[in-house]
């Protein structure tokens, strides 16, 4: 017989015990060395102390002709049969065209004790009259220093005021995906509220404007947080909160603070900021034009356009010229470029170098500055050109989101169509945007051409196109 001997009952509750304690104490130094990869227990100290240096803004502005606004909101209370109408005839003809006054509401914070305020150029755009509440319920007038419609960002300012917290600046590079991060703003005119969460992503692009570099967030954001703080756990500004994607839960987007420092600085010391251009149009470098083109590294921006006259042009640069670097810098996409072009300023010489049919070059030129109203202008004047009598462009996020396309929209955008050619007769429409050749994917005017120098005279031609609101439209022809 073997006598088995039964451990006591209390041993392992002991050993349960250590084991928790031993966790707990670990959680505690890995608590003091990384206090933000952990869930805080409170965010009241950072909230209590970021307060004061954030403002509700509410603006007034007129809009022309309220009359009709009222009419499209409110409609017609007789219905489509208006008694009036057959006795005055149509209302347009003899109501006079009202001006309405339209209310909005936003966020700021203060950067200094002069009383300069950051917000978003869309709170602050167009308006007549601009005040500024405190967390102290004070309220100030305050007046336009600048804004940049490119980036959103617009610095007011209040005077007289008092004492005043403005909030430090922190460093948006350093931020992780991961960290934590504090809102504070005023959602529907919710004043000082604080909403939490964890940085979601960066360096997104959503279409709104050629600087696109966004930290997403999943902290609430809603209409009227625009202008105010992303805060990281120090209490320091890393985000200016700009946007949310409508319909869509747990999704925010910020200014990183790095980007809007050197905007805010020119703001706040010309009134406006100035860029420095190049004079060209360009794309990204698929993998397919890196084949095209012969790139082995598929790093660099493609040249599709070059201005006449501007400084690319007077330094030498080419359409289908592709672009490495810039003073020895490397650009990996369209986005780097412009960013890079337009941080080094107004007359500036750059050294560029650039692949031209496989051969390495180098280029000196000097930029000149960035005047968005001639750019529009240009881009919106081509003449059609081509066997076809067509007027192409490789669409850009800006133009796309200006004609309605969404952000991630691709395709050759036909800027005109010559009258009287084969264009015309086909069917072709200004605003129409190529999608497919041959079931082939067009998304560049040199994919369009490419597309096009395979097929051969007297063999059909397939086009899909997009076409406003109409949809998809396909167009069968011979070349």
């Amino acid at each position: 017989m073997v006598n088995i001997k039964r451990s006591s009952p209390y041993i392992p509750i002991i050993a349960l015990i250590s084991i928790l304690l031993l966790f707990s104490v670990y959680g505690l130094s890995l608590a003091k060395e990384n206090p933000g990869q952990l869930i805080p227990q409170s965010f009241s100290q950072l909230a209590e102390k970021a307060r004061p240096g954030v403002v509700n803004i509410r603006t007034v502005k007129t809009i022309k002709g309220g009359g009709r606004v009222f009419r499209h909101f409110f409609g017609n209370p007789f219905g489509q049969r208006d008694p009036f109408r057959d006795f005055f005839g149509p209302p347009s003809e003899r109501e006079p065209q009202r001006d309405f006054k339209q209310r909005s509401l936003g966020s700021g914070f203060i950067i200094d004790r002069e009383g300069y305020i950051v917000t978003n150029n869309h709170v602050i755009e167009d308006a007549d009259q601009i005040k500024v509440k405190l967390f102290n319920d004070k309220e100030f007038d305050a007046e336009l220093v600048g804004r940049d419609p490119n980036t959103d960002l617009a610095l007011i300012k209040i005077k007289d005021s008092g004492k005043l917290s403005p909030l430090a600046m922190g460093d948006s590079e350093s931020l992780e995906v991961g960290t934590w991060v504090v809102a504070i703003g005023s959602p529907f005119g919710l004043e000082q509220t604080v909403t939490a969460g964890i940085v979601s992503a960066k360096g997104r692009i959503i279409g709104s404007g050629p600087y696109d570099d966004f930290i997403q967030t999943d902290a609430s954001i809603n209409p009227g947080n625009s202008g105010g703080p992303l805060l990281n756990m120090n209490g320091e500004v890393v985000g200016i909160n700009t946007a949310i994607v409508a319909s869509g839960q747990g999704i925010g987007f910020a200014i990183p603070i790095n980007l809007a420092k050197g905007v805010l600085a020119q703001l706040k010391s010309k009134g406006e900021v100035t860029r420095g251009w190049l004079g060209v149009g360009i794309q990204d470098l698929t993998p397919e034009l890196a084949e095209y083109y012969g790139v082995k590294e598929k790093e660099g921006v493609l040249v599709t356009q070059v201005f006449e006259g501007d400084p690319a042009d007077k330094g030498g640069i080419k359409p289908n010229d592709i672009i490495t670097s810039v003073n020895g810098q490397s650009v990996k996409s369209a986005r780097d470029l412009s960013s890079v072009i337009a941080n080094i300023g107004v007359e500036k010489r750059i050294s560029i170098t650039l692949l031209r049919n496989g051969r390495k070059k180098s280029v000196t030129i000097e930029t000149a500055k960035r005047q968005d109203d001639r750019l529009i202008a240009r881009q919106q004047t081509q003449e059609p050109t081509g066997e076809f009598g067509l007027g192409l462009r490789t669409l850009d996020p800006e133009t796309a989101r200006r004609l309605g396309f969404g952000a991630d929209e691709k395709g050759v955008l036909i800027t005109g169509v010559k009258p009287d050619s084969k264009a015309s007769s086909i069917g072709f429409q200004q605003g129409d945007l190529i999608k497919e050749i041959n079931r082939t994917p067009v998304n560049s005017v040199p994919d369009f051409r490419k597309q096009m120098d395979k097929i051969k005279q007297g063999k059909d031609v397939r086009m899909l196109l997009k076409r406003g609101q109409t949809g998809f439209v396909a167009m069968t022809f011979t070349k």
